[in-house]
């Protein structure tokens, strides 16, 4: 990014003066430089990654100069090699340089950002605590918290993508008000659902195969509900969790839902758009969401949806496009599908509540624009 100069000739400024302001000009540019280290393959379609990339893909869009520094696979739960990779990269950027890292990251590298805390102006970008995470031990589940309330110490700022979320860190983290900031993920425009047009009742679940996502309490929701007209679509990474994956897809076995039931693995966007566009209802059984961008992207589509009360997830879905039923109970996840099955009046007030709520949904530029204006205020800071 260059700055324009007032109409002086070249020729009128000593060398003194031009030094000067060419060091100046670059000390500018120079602040319009951050560097963003993600855990892993920055092109896994999670939400977490999607945010982390739109988010980047703005700043660039804004004029700023984001280095991405790629981390092996493995985090939270890294092994050594990765932790040396992080060392190094760490080490390779300049001091004062703002830094942003996935929370995906933060924790499990606290010892190594503690050598670095004092040089560089760190950002910890949190999707939800590494500690709530399910299907980790009780050992590893103290180890996180204590992690992550040690690191985020450090942070100048803490991003989180949801009030919810702000709220924990608050009350569990100790993390100040003064250093939260709530940027919630943005939404592309989509054109409206239209559902299959047939008798069946055209169900989708978007989410990573893993413990947290619930699909074995879903699964468990619909066997009771085979006399009725329907389809799932599970629509997520399948080799993430290959251990949860086999025990989903035993779930479905036990329960002869294989010719309703269908996992369809990770799918790109264009063949994903098509997948809301038919839906009739989204489904999620998730046990926690930080956000919950998958339920954004439905209620893009006008789609109505069924899930679990936990985490941001009554913050993501407004009350009149939704049925959210307590975490952990099938009884109460079978009993909300039944109604949206059985009352068609319930279907079209949730339909149309989704569709109003189209209106709610905030651009990628909207949530990189605020992002900039924390980054700014540390730079004058």
């Amino acid at each position: 990014m260059f700055h324009e100069i007032e109409d002086v000739s070249i020729s009128k400024l000593d060398s003194a003066a031009l030094v000067i302001f060419f060091a100046s000009d670059l000390g500018r540019l120079r602040m319009f430089e951050l560097h963003f280290i993600f855990p892993g393959d920055p092109e896994t379609l999670t939400g977490g990654y999607i945010y982390d990339n739109r988010i980047v893909d703005g700043l660039w869009d804004r004029g700023w100069k984001v280095c991405r520094h790629i981390l092996p696979d493995g985090f939270p739960f890294p092994h050594a090699s990765s932790l040396d990779k992080a060392s190094e990269v760490l080490g390779r950027i300049p001091d004062d340089r703002l830094v942003i890292i996935d929370g995906l990251a933060l924790a499990p590298m606290v010892e190594l950002i503690e050598r670095h805390s004092a040089r560089l102006v760190l950002i910890g970008l949190i999707h939800h605590p590494l500690a709530e995470e399910t299907g980790i031990t009780a050992a590893q589940k103290s180890l996180l918290w204590v992690q992550e309330r040690r690191v985020l110490a450090m942070c100048a700022r803490v991003v989180v993508t949801s009030s919810t979320t702000a709220a924990a860190l608050a009350s569990n983290y100790g993390v100040g008000p003064d250093r939260l900031v709530v940027i919630e993920p943005g939404v592309d425009a989509a054109p409206l659902a239209v559902g299959p047009r047939k008798a069946v009742i055209n169900l989708l679940s978007v989410a990573t195969v893993t413990p947290r996502k619930g699909h074995d309490l879903l699964i468990a929701a619909l066997a009771p509900l085979r006399k009725q007209s329907w389809r799932l679509s599970c629509v997520g990474d399948l080799e993430r969790d290959p251990v949860t994956t086999a025990h989903v897809r035993k779930c479905v076995a036990r329960f002869g839902l294989e010719s309703r039931i269908k996992f369809r693995g990770v799918l790109g966007q264009s063949a994903l758009a098509r997948q809301y566009h038919s839906a009739d209802l989204f489904v999620l059984a998730s046990q926690h969401e930080g956000y919950g961008m998958a339920l954004a992207e439905a209620l893009a589509c006008g789609v109505p949806i069924v899930a679990t009360r936990v985490g941001a997830i009554p913050v993501t879905v407004p009350t009149n496009a939704g049925l959210l039923v307590p975490p952990g109970s099938s009884r109460d996840l079978t009993s909300a599908l039944m109604r949206f099955f059985d009352e068609p009046r319930l279907r079209m007030r949730l339909k149309a509540g989704a569709r109003a709520s189209r209106l709610r949904g905030r651009s990628w530029d909207v949530a990189a624009r605020c992002l900039e204006k924390q980054l700014r205020e540390l730079m004058a800071g």
